[in-house]
């Protein structure tokens, strides 16, 4: 199967940004579904000090198409200088799941 399916992860310090960035990429027919995950905690080295935040994941399934538009997307409206995003390729799932994932980002 040609891999035109992904999920793209990034996270978020609050969960009204999450939601805002979810509903914005539904919107906008980039994204089929964004889950958003109960708070986690992230440690991790910004500009050469150790930090330990509360975040919220986000899980962005859509059309591989799309990729450029929500990279995009988020770099205007995520609050972070350097949001994590990452894309994983879907090789396999259920076909009836990906035929909503393209009815549902159809403009």
């Amino acid at each position: 199967m040609q891999t035109e399916f992904l999920l793209v992860i990034t996270t978020c310090p609050s969960a009204e940004k999450a939601k805002e960035l979810a509903r914005e990429l539904v919107k906008r027919k980039l994204a089929a579904c964004v889950q958003i995950s109960q708070g986690i905690s992230s440690v991790y080295e910004w500009q050469g000090e150790l930090c330990e935040e509360q975040e919220f994941n986000l899980q962005i399934k859509c059309l591989a198409q799309h990729y450029s538009a929500i990279e995009h997307t988020l770099s205007k409206l995520h609050p972070y200088d350097v949001p994590e995003l990452i894309a994983i390729p879907i090789t396999q799932g259920l076909p009836a799941y990906f035929d909503w994932i393209k009815e549902t980002t159809q403009p």
